[in-house]
């Protein structure tokens, strides 16, 4: 059987190989008196809260199973739409919503809407493999451009400019970014964007980590630079849905015929349930504790960056959103794989070494999820301490 050669372009997705041998590992007898200290996923130790689960309960009993537009729920777009004029001072129209199964999909639904075969999108490196993976899929071709911690890990208006060409489409962005929690500051966002615009490209913004910002200065949604941009978002991050993959997009209102067309033909539209339970993420009590959640995040932030320093595991740039240390290891190790491996091994901690997530020094970096408790990051730190 001939495959297609577009899988030519797209890696394996080491992450979940080195989440396959921790979990191999913590069942064997190895770890039976030192249980594994899973840090290596990004996926909040907090559930959906109980209004949501609640709420889905109640659509199942209902029977509001069937299906919904492609576009999405009209109540849960007006809701998202709200949201955005309450959080981030946005008049978001729900027409210009859509929403989608999970963030994934969105970026699936943009790239294949926006690049033909051939086109260049321009990422910085280090940033999430899947981006990039999604440009492939669509035949294009992402264009990584190196970005150190000088740079906080992010691209600039200078450096899109350098690099633009003939050939280049637009930027896929992530602000904040997984690897890294770091991201754009807005003024550079808007040069970026302004920039994109005169040369007619898209701009496109993976936000799914947005709620999750921990500064003034950054927590602010790139939809502030025009009509123009494309901001994927997701229920899975700051309202703690990962496995009941709802996400939706902001597009221009002219591209929602196009996404609605492309939603009918890949996948209908994102779960009913789903829909129906996301409504309940928006009630006061719901939004309380997502808050609640977003500043244990934040402390556990304050614990691990210092402690990762103290031990010799350097962080160039303090995360100011999402979940992520991006440490550098290469006092210890020359390969991060070896390290992230090594210390699996040796201290029972699971981390993601940085080789998914780019090519530039990714072999000197690697991330840590501080999504799990804190009893877990003090005890991880420990252990991580008396190895090294």
């Amino acid at each position: 059987m001939r495959l297609a050669s577009r899988l030519d372009h797209i890696d394996p997705f080491y992450v979940m190989e080195c989440a396959k041998a921790a979990a191999e590992l913590a069942r064997s007898p190895a770890c039976a008196d030192s249980p594994m200290i899973f840090l290596n996923i990004g996926e909040p130790d907090f559930t959906a809260p109980a209004l949501v689960q609640q709420a889905a309960e109640r659509a199942l009993q209902a029977g509001r199973t069937q299906y919904t537009d492609a576009t999405g729920l009209a109540p849960l777009r007006e809701r998202i739409s709200r949201w955005y004029g309450e959080h981030h001072g946005l008049d978001i129209g729900p027409e210009r919503i859509v929403v989608t199964a999970g963030a994934s999909a969105a970026l699936q639904l943009a790239c294949l809407a926006l690049v033909d075969s051939g086109d260049e999108v321009l990422l910085p490196d280090p940033s999430y493999p899947c981006n990039r993976h999604f440009v492939a899929a669509a035949d294009g071709v992402p264009v990584l451009l190196p970005a150190n911690a000088g740079e906080r890990f992010q691209l600039s208006a200078a450096k899109v400019a350098a690099a633009w060409t003939e050939q280049t489409r637009g930027v896929l962005l992530a602000s904040p970014s997984n690897p890294t929690g770091t991201s754009i500051d807005p003024a550079e966002m808007g040069r970026i964007a302004g920039l994109v615009r005169e040369r007619g490209g898209f701009t496109l913004v993976d936000e799914i980590y947005l709620g999750l910002s921990y500064e003034e200065r950054y927590g602010h949604s790139a939809l502030q630079h025009g009509d123009d941009i494309i901001s994927i978002n997701s229920f899975s991050k700051y309202f703690s849905m990962t496995g009941w993959r709802l996400g939706w997009m902001v597009v221009p209102a002219s591209l929602v015929p196009v996404i609605e067309k492309l939603a009918q033909n890949l996948y209908i539209c994102a779960s009913t349930v789903a829909q129906h339970a996301a409504l309940a993420c928006f009630e006061p009590e719901s939004m309380a504790e997502f808050e609640r959640r977003r500043a244990a995040f934040r402390e556990r932030r304050d614990f691990i960056v210092p402690a990762l320093r103290r031990i010799g595991l350097d962080v160039p740039v303090q995360p100011d959103g999402a979940f992520y240390a991006w440490f550098d290891c290469s006092a210890f190790a020359d390969s991060s794989w070896d390290f992230c491996f090594d210390v699996m091994r040796r201290a029972h901690v699971a981390l993601t070494p940085g080789r998914d997530f780019g090519r530039f020094a990714t072999e000197r970096f690697g991330r840590l999820s501080f999504a799990s408790s804190m009893a877990q990051l003090e005890e991880a730190v420990a252990r991580l301490a008396k190895a090294l």
